[in-house]
């Protein structure tokens, strides 16, 4: 054996025990995988206590009482101030017309040949004793609501006062100065007085004085009438009869709103010329129903 061989071999003797006390290579470690359990929101149930829906309940009830008790309120306002302010303000502006009108006749030249009233104009004035004894409205010529807002408006086309026919006139009964309010107290006889500018004409609400009963005219017509709103023909020349039909006197007829605060009906005077016109030139103050009244 050469020398290099020796060498090597008494390395190898020599590192030979060294090795075998080396410990054999551990297998590397196998990792373990821990599965994950996927997350779950759940939203948290809320219970509403029966007492808290109660009181929520209360108090939306509450509020909406509040709330339509103001507006009640409110109404109750403004139909109050239509009522008495503003009904008030506007029958002391129709008193003040007639007044006006009286002026008006006042300063005409009396050899003047009568005008025909325009839509809004009045034409003539209007005394009910029953209704009181300083009651006095404008007629203005016009049954419009604008015309209506100053006073009792005449039909267009009726006829005028003291003529043949119907002179048939409109009023409010409630608002507008409610110049009609009270047309519902009229009793037969009653005398109705229209005022022109140079005459005076005395009208009776037909029916009889003595039982109080609106009927019983030999001309058949009632002196009192509730009728529907479409029921025109008692504003006929001849009241209740066809439009057509020639006029057999001289009629008066006052129509106003039925019941009161309500539209649904027509309450209905008709009266009937006493007598032909007096001229103011022999009763300057009025007729004798008015001095009495």
């Amino acid at each position: 054996m050469s020398d290099p061989d020796r060498l090597w071999q008494s390395v190898d003797d020599a590192t030979r025990p060294l090795f075998r006390r080396l410990p054999p290579l551990a297998p590397p470690p196998v990792e373990t995988v821990v599965p994950v359990e996927p997350v779950v929101t759940v939203e948290p149930v809320v219970t509403v206590e029966p007492g808290r829906t109660r009181r929520r309940a209360y108090v939306a009830f509450r509020t909406a009482g509040e709330l339509l008790g103001t507006a009640a309120v409110i109404v109750l306002l403004f139909l109050a101030y239509q009522v008495w302010v503003a009904d008030g303000v506007a029958s002391r502006e129709q008193a003040a017309l007639a007044d006006q009108v009286h002026e008006r006749w006042q300063r005409a030249d009396p050899l003047d040949p009568p005008q025909e009233a325009e839509p809004g104009e009045a034409l003539a004035v209007l005394h009910i004793p029953r209704l009181g004894a300083g009651y006095q409205r404008a007629v203005v010529e016009g049954t419009a609501g604008k015309d209506l807002a100053q006073g009792p408006g005449h039909y267009t086309g009726a006829a005028l006062p003291g003529e043949v026919g119907n002179f048939a006139v409109a009023g409010h009964r409630d608002g507008r100065g409610s110049p009609f309010r009270e047309l519902d107290t009229l009793r037969p006889g009653d005398p109705i007085v229209v005022e022109t500018a140079d005459s005076w004409f005395v009208y009776r609400v037909m029916g009889d004085p003595g039982s109080g009963e609106f009927t019983g005219d030999p001309s058949g017509i009632p002196g009192r009438q509730i009728v529907a709103p479409e029921d025109v023909q008692v504003i006929s020349p001849t009241p209740n009869a066809s439009p057509d039909a020639a006029a057999t006197g001289s009629y008066l007829t006052l129509t106003t709103c039925h019941p009161r605060y309500s539209a649904q009906q027509r309450l209905i005077i008709h009266a009937a010329l006493e007598r032909s016109a007096l001229p103011k030139s022999e009763f300057p103050d009025g007729p004798p129903v008015l001095q009495a009244a």
